[in-house]
């Protein structure tokens, strides 16, 4: 009878559980595996990887770092107008997939607007500012937050270093 209760047991424990009751496992000499470790989970990229990973999407969509680094001097600025439309195209849009950005003050700038908080992250006083913070003054930029950062999982054998790799032709 107790083979039959063992057999059951057995049976519903590996159907339910994927596994052997351990007592039952000894009790017919099976030496249970040992269980592999789990694989370390890489730790989230921090704020260092995700400026390097923007910067790697502005240049392998529209490149931004290369134009950046380029002596411009040589060019006419009508030259250098027309490079700058495109690339400010692709720019805004690969931004736009990856980034939803706010303004920090919505209005009107050039106009009266109130200082959301005091906070020094959200808002700057800039000209004559007296001692104490005023509640307010004339807007001369809206500044931007990120509403919404969704960035693109990292590879994990990739350099987090490297915005884009070099690129050698073979012919």
């Amino acid at each position: 009878m107790a083979r039959i209760s063992s057999a059951f047991r057995s049976f519903f424990s590996i159907l339910f559980g994927g596994t052997l009751p351990a007592d039952i496992a000894a009790e017919f000499g099976y030496v249970p595996k040992p269980q592999k470790a789990a694989a370390p989970v890489p730790p989230p990229a921090g704020a260092k990887e995700g400026a390097v990973q923007i910067l790697s999407i502005l240049q392998r969509d529209a490149r931004l770092i290369d134009f950046l680094m380029e002596d411009i001097s040589a060019y006419s600025d009508d030259q250098v107008g027309a490079a700058v439309r495109q690339m400010h195209d692709q720019c805004r849009d690969s931004l736009a997939r990856y980034v939803s950005l706010q303004p920090v003050i919505d209005g009107v700038e050039g106009t009266f607007a109130k200082a959301p908080a005091n906070d020094p992250n959200l808002v700057r006083f800039i000209g004559n500012v007296p001692a104490a913070p005023p509640s307010g003054g004339t807007l001369r930029h809206k500044g931007w937050r990120a509403a919404k950062v969704d960035l693109p999982l990292l590879a994990a054998k990739l350099d987090p270093s490297v915005i884009a790799p070099a690129e050698i032709e073979i012919e």
